[in-house]
Order: C-alpha cells, then structure tokens, then sequence
C-alpha cells in the first residue's frame, strides 16, 4: 500500500517537470550554424538545408524525423553541434536553434530508412516565439469560422 502511494506520488511529481509534448506532424527543415557567422555563410548554410517532419514538440525540445543523420562529415547529433530549424506550424513560421542529444534509426527496409532526432531547443527566435506559443496551448485547431448570411437575391 506505501509502496503505491510512493509509485504514485513520483509519478505525478515526474509528470509535472518535464515538458508535455505536443505530437504534431509539421513540415520543416533543418540546417547546420555555420562556424563563421556572416550573411554570405547564414545564407550558404541555409540552402543546404534538409527537409523533415516533426514528430512531436515541447517548450523545451523538439522530435523529428530526417532522411539523413549527417551532412558530410558532420552529424546531426553530437558535440554540442548547433542546428537551425524552421517548423511550417498552422500557427505560423517558427524558427529555433536546437542541439540534437540523441537519435535512432526508424523504419524497416533501406529504401524507407529514416532517423528520429530528440533534440533540446537553445533559442527560439523572438518573432517565432508567439506563434510557436499560441500553437502549444491550442495545437492545431481550426479557427472558428462565423457563419455566413443567406442572400436570396429578392429584388
């Protein structure tokens, strides 16, 4: 009986400090910090990006999914490695610089490979930071829509 009242209670205390995640897939693309930052490198870096899909997304981190664990010689995961991310929500255009802390590899046949990334968000871009907010609390609702007038066009 203590026993599951002691489960239970770090449990509920477990729940309550880690981050609910929000599973949603959300289009997105991500791209690695160039080492010298200018414009000329942002913007070289930024065409290189990768295409994902978002798995799931918290206030503290994010999951998704790549084709491709590394570009090169450089891997996604790995030596405090900074990432530029740019998620597609229905709230708007999110942008965040992440580290990635782990992955895995997903899916059962070489054609269909896939790698799921966890990784710890550094910085959320002040603009982005209400969009990726409002979609937190509300997800990926649709707007009420006000219904319309009936015109008959009587004359």
């Amino acid at each position: 009986m203590i026993r599951n009242l002691i489960s239970r209670f770090n449990r509920s205390i477990s729940e309550r400090l880690v981050s609910s995640r929000r599973k949603f897939a959300a289009p997105m693309r991500v791209w690695f910090e160039p080492e010298i930052n200018s414009p000329h490198n942002q913007e070289i870096a930024k065409n290189m990006a990768m295409p994902g899909e978002t798995v799931d997304l918290s206030r503290t981190g994010i999951a998704f999914l790549v084709s491709s664990i590394r570009d090169k010689e450089r891997y996604l995961v790995g030596q405090e490695r900074k990432l530029n991310v740019e998620i597609d929500l229905p709230s708007g255009k999110v942008t965040m610089q992440v580290v990635g802390r782990r992955y895995e590899k997903v899916g059962v046949h070489l054609s269909m490979e896939k790698f799921l990334v966890g990784a710890q968000i550094v910085r959320l871009e002040s603009e982005s930071n209400a969009a990726f907010d409002h979609f937190l609390r509300n997800g990926a609702g649709r707007r009420k829509s006000t219904p319309g007038s009936l015109e008959l066009g009587i004359d």
